[in-house]
C-alpha cells in the first residue's frame, strides 16, 4: 500500500497500524477510527463518515494485501460502533466489502469478515432486514466452510440474525422467497442445514405466512428429507409437520393444485434401495392423504396424476405397510369424490369437442372395429409413463373431472405386467365405480377398454376376476349402453333378444338387469377367449360362467352363450363348452332358478329357451339326453339314446354317461328318482335309463345305475292307490303336452344333423392322423 497517499481525515498513525500484521495494533487503530467517527456523529458530517467509510473498504477492506484487508474489517467494525443507531444510513457501505471478503482464500481473514459482520449486524439490528438477502446468501456459503473456526463464527451470526428476524415485522418474505427457492436445491450437507434450520425459524414467526409459498419450496424440502445425514432428516420432517398442521387449521387459504404436483413425483420412488425415498415416500403419501380430504372435490381436475401415484403402492408389502395404508386412505378418499354430477354432458363449445382416447368421434363403430379383440388386446397401448398431473385443459372449471386421463391411468396400469394384484383390484374398483357414477362418459371409452378387461379374466388371481366380471358385468347391462355407439357392437348375424321373464321392456333391477347391445358382443369374446385359451376354460372356464350367472340374469347368460355355440364352427369346442354349460346347469347353486323353470316346461318363455338350449347341446348328445330327463321330456330322451347305436362310441363318450349315471344318484335328480314310483305314467323315463344300462359296460357306473333299476316297483303292486290321483297324475302329463309347443321330430332331426357333422369332422381328423387306439371301443 502506497503510506504516502492522502487517506485523510484517518491519521497517518491510523493507517500504519491498520496495516499491521499484529492484531493488537489493528485493533488500537479500530479504537482511533471509532473515536474519530463519534466525532464526525456528533457534528452530524455525514460526508465525512462516508469518506471514511470508503477509504476502509476501497484502500483496505478490498486491498490486495492480506494484512490490509484485515484491517480494513476491524475498521469498518468500529465505524458501525461509532455509528451505533445511525449506521442503518450507512449499512450498504459497510456491509458490502465484508461480504466480499467471505470469499477469501485464506480462512484466518474469513473468520475476521464474520466477527466484523457480526459487529456491523449487532449493532444495526432491524435496520440489516432490508439488506437481508445479501446477508443470507453470505452465510450460506459460510455454512459449508471446511474452517470450524469460520464455521463457528458464521453460525454466531447466523443466530443474531435469526434473533432478529424473529423479534422484527418488517421482514420482506417476498423479496427472500426467489433466493430461497434457488439455495434449498443445494446438495450440501451443511448448506441444506442451514436452510432447513432457517425455514424452520421463519415458519414459526406468527408474522410471517411462509405458507403462502410454501409450493415454491415444497419440492426442495423432500429433497432435503432424502438427505444421508439422520439430524437434517429429523428437523426436515418437523418442519414439515409443522407446515401441516397449519395447513389442516387454515385449509381455506392453501394452494392445494400447486403442491399436489409435487407430491405426486414424490410419491413415486426411483430407487427402493435407499431407505431415504421410503420416508419420501411415506411423507408425500400422508400429505396428498391430507390434501384429498382437506381439498375435496378442488383436486378432481388433477385425479389421474394422484392414480398414477397412488396404485403402485396399494400392492406393497409390509415392510411398507404405512405407505400402503396412506395410499389405500388416498385413493377411497378419491373415489368417494366422483359423483352422478360427473356424468353430466358438457357444453360443446366451451369444452371444444374434445374427445376420450376411445373412438368417440360421432361416427358409429364398424364391425370391423370390434374384429379381433382377443389381438388387439395384447397390443401395447403406448401411453407414455405420467408423473405428475395438470388439468385436461386450461379452460374447463377447476371441479371438473378428468375423467380421460382417470381412463388412460387405469388402462395402463392394467396393461402393466408387473402389476401388482391389490392394484389391478383397484384398477377394477375404479373403473366399476366410474360406470356406475358416469356411465355416460365412461361408455365412449368402453370399446377402447373391453379387449384388456377380457385379457384380464386369465388374471391368477380369483378375486381380480371376479372384479373384472363385475366392470363386464356393468357394461352389458346398464342402460348407458343402450346407444348408437353400442349398437354397432351387435353380431353381424343379428341381434339377439334378450329377455327377462317376467319383467317389460326397459325395466331393470339388481337381480334381473336389462341387457345392452355389449352384453352379447361380451358372450362372443367371452367364447372366443375360452377356444383359445382350453386351459383357461378348463380351469376358470365353470367359475367365470357362475359368477357371471350370478351378477347379470342366469337365462340370458345360458340363452346367448347357446344362440352363439349354434353357429361355432368349431365342433370339438363346442361340444367341450356344452359339457361343461351342461355341468354347471345341472350342479351349481346359482343355477336353482334356471333349473326349476326348465323342470316343468308349463309356459312358452321356457319351452322357447328349452329348444334354444337343445340346439346347441345337440354338440354334445350325452348332454343333450341329461337337458332332456332334466326338461323331464323322457321320451325325447329314449328316442334320442336309441340313436347312440348309430354313433361312434368312444371312451370320453362312455365316460360322460358315467358321469350322468353319477348326477341321476344326487339331489338334483331326487325328482325324476321319485317318479320311477310312477311307473305306468312314466315308461320312457325307465326304458330312457335302461337304454343308458346297456350303452355303459359293466363297471361301477354300471352296477350303480342297476341296482337303482331293480328298486323300481311292480305298477301292479303300485295300484293300491287311489285311482282319483292316478287320474289327476294322467291328466297332468296331457295338460304338460298339450301346453308344449315343441316339434319333437324336428328337435331329432337336428340333432341327427348335428351328429353327423360331427362324424365328418371326427373321419377328417382321423384321415389327417389316426386316432390312439385305446380312444374307441371296438
Amino acid at each position: 500500500m502506497n503510506t504516502e497517499k492522502d487517506f485523510s481525515p484517518l491519521t497517518p498513525n491510523i493507517v500504519r497500524a491498520l496495516n499491521d500484521k499484529l492484531y493488537e495494533k489493528r485493533k488500537v487503530a479500530a479504537l482511533e477510527i471509532e473515536k474519530l467517527v463519534r466525532e464526525f456523529v456528533a457534528q452530524n458530517n455525514s460526508t465525512q463518515i462516508r469518506h471514511v467509510i470508503q477509504i476502509l473498504a476501497s484502500e483496505f477492506a478490498l486491498s490486495q494485501h492480506p494484512h490490509s484487508r484485515k484491517g480494513g474489517l476491524i475498521g469498518l467494525a468500529a465505524c458501525s460502533i461509532a455509528l451505533g443507531k445511525d449506521s442503518g444510513l450507512y449499512l450498504k457501505e459497510l456491509i458490502e466489502p465484508v461480504l466480499t471478503c467471505f470469499n477469501d482464500s485464506d480462512s484466518r481473514l474469513r473468520y475476521y469478515a464474520c466477527e466484523a459482520l457480526y459487529n456491523i449486524v449487532k449493532v444495526a439490528r432491524g435496520a440489516v432486514l432490508p439488506h437481508f438477502n445479501l446477508l443470507f446468501d453470505g452465510l450460506s456459503k459460510l455454512s459449508a466452510d471446511p474452517d470450524p473456526n469460520v464455521k463457528s463464527g458464521s453460525e454466531l451470526l447466523d443466530r443474531l440474525l435469526k434473533d432478529i428476524v424473529t423479534e422484527s415485522n418488517k421482514f420482506d418474505l417476498v423479496a427472500f422467497v426467489p433466493l430461497l427457492r434457488e439455495r434449498i436445491y443445494s446438495n450440501n450437507q451443511y448448506a441444506r442445514q442451514f436452510i432447513i434450520s432457517w425455514i424452520h425459524v421463519l415458519e414459526s414467526v406468527p408474522d410471517i405466512h411462509l405458507l403462502d409459498y410454501l409450493p415454491e419450496i415444497l419440492d426442495g424440502l423432500f429433497q432435503i428429507l432424502g438427505d444421508n445425514s439422520k439430524e437434517i432428516r429429523r428437523t426436515c420432517e418437523v418442519v414439515l409437520g409443522e407446515f401441516l398442521k397449519e395447513i389442516k387449521k387454515t385449509p381455506s387459504s392453501v394452494k392445494f393444485a400447486e403442491m399436489a404436483n409435487v407430491l405426486v413425483i414424490h410419491c413415486q420412488v426411483a430407487d427402493e434401495t435407499k431407505l431415504t425415498n421410503d420416508l419420501i415416500q411415506l411423507t408425500a403419501m400422508t400429505w396428498m392423504r391430507e390434501f384429498i380430504q382437506l381439498a375435496g372435490r378442488v383436486v378432481l381436475p388433477y385425479s389421474s396424476g394422484i392414480l398414477t401415484a397412488v396404485l403402485p403402492c396399494l400392492s406393497y408389502d409390509d415392510r411398507k405397510k404405512n405407505t400402503k395404508e396412506a395410499a389405500s386412505a388416498c385413493n377411497h378418499s378419491l373415489m368417494k369424490l366422483v359423483t352422478p354430477e360427473d356424468d353430466e354432458e358438457e357444453d360443446e363449445e366451451k369444452s371444444g369437442g374434445t374427445g376420450s382416447p376411445s373412438k368417440d368421434d360421432g361416427r358409429p363403430v364398424t364391425e370391423a372395429d370390434s374384429n379381433d379383440m382377443l389381438n388387439a388386446s395384447q397390443e401395447s397401448v403406448g401411453f407414455s409413463n405420467i408423473s405428475f398431473f395438470t388439468p385436461a385443459s386450461a379452460d374447463r372449471p377447476q371441479v371438473t373431472l378428468d375423467l380421460d386421463g382417470i381412463v388412460q391411468v387405469l388402462d395402463r396400469h392394467l396393461h402393466d405386467s408387473s402389476t401388482g394384484m391389490m392394484t389391478r383390484i383397484a384398477v377394477l374398483k375404479w373403473l366399476y365405480h366410474l360406470y356406475i357414477k358416469t356411465p355416460r362418459k365412461m361408455f365412449r371409452h368402453t370399446d377402447g377398454l373391453f379387449p384388456m378387461l377380457l385379457k384380464t379374466l386369465s388374471d391368477e388371481s380369483d378375486e381380480v376376476i371376479l372384479k373384472d366380471l363385475e366392470v363386464l358385468a356393468e357394461i352389458a347391462s346398464s342402460p348407458a349402453g343402450q346407444t348408437d355407439l353400442a349398437g354397432s357392437c351387435d353380431s353381424a348375424d343379428g341381434k339377439l333378444e334378450l329377455k327377462v321373464p317376467g319383467s317389460k321392456t326397459g325395466d331393470s333391477s339388481p337381480s334381473t338387469p336389462s341387457m345392452n347391445s355389449y352384453f352379447y358382443k361380451f358372450m362372443i369374446n367371452l367364447l372366443k377367449r375360452f377356444c383359445l385359451e382350453r386351459k383357461l376354460l378348463e380351469v376358470r372356464g365353470a367359475f367365470i360362467i357362475r359368477q357371471l350367472c350370478l351378477l347379470l340374469h342366469a337365462e340370458n347368460i345360458f340363452h346367448s352363450m347357446a344362440d352363439i355355440l349354434l353357429k361355432e364352427e368349431d365342433l370339438k369346442f363346442a361340444s367341450t363348452m356344452v359339457q361343461t354349460l351342461n355341468t354347471i346347469l345341472l350342479t351349481s347353486a346359482e343355477l336353482f332358478q334356471l333349473r326349476n323353470q326348465l323342470k316343468d316346461l308349463h309356459s312358452q318363455e321356457s319351452c322357447a329357451l328349452f329348444c334354444c338350449l337343445y340346439r346347441s347341446w345337440c354338440h354334445n348328445p350325452v348332454a343333450t339326453v341329461s337337458l332332456c330327463f332334466l326338461t323331464q321330456n323322457y321320451k325325447h330322451a329314449y328316442d334320442l339314446i336309441q340313436r347312440f347305436g348309430d354313433l361312434e362310441v368312444t371312451v370320453d363318450f362312455l365316460m360322460e354317461v358315467d358321469k350322468l349315471v353319477q348326477l341321476i344318484e344326487s339331489p338334483i335328480f331326487t325328482y325324476l328318482r321319485l317318479q320311477l314310483l310312477d311307473v305306468e305314467n312314466n315308461p320312457y323315463l325307465i326304458k330312457a335309463l335302461y337304454g343308458l344300462l346297456m350303452l355303459l359296460p359293466q363297471s361301477q357306473a354300471f352296477q350303480l345305475l342297476s341296482h337303482r333299476l331293480r328298486c323300481v316297483p311292480n305298477p301292479e303292486l303300485m295300484r293300491t292307490v287311489d285311482e282319483s290321483k292316478h287320474m289327476d297324475s294322467k291328466r297332468q302329463v296331457s295338460k304338460r303336452a298339450s301346453h308344449s309347443p315343441m316339434d319333437y321330430n324336428e328337435l331329432l332331426q337336428h340333432f341327427d344333423r348335428v351328429q353327423c357333422k360331427h362324424l365328418e369332422v371326427r373321419h377328417q381328423r382321423s384321415g389327417r392322423a389316426s386316432d390312439h387306439p385305446d380312444r374307441k371301443l371296438m
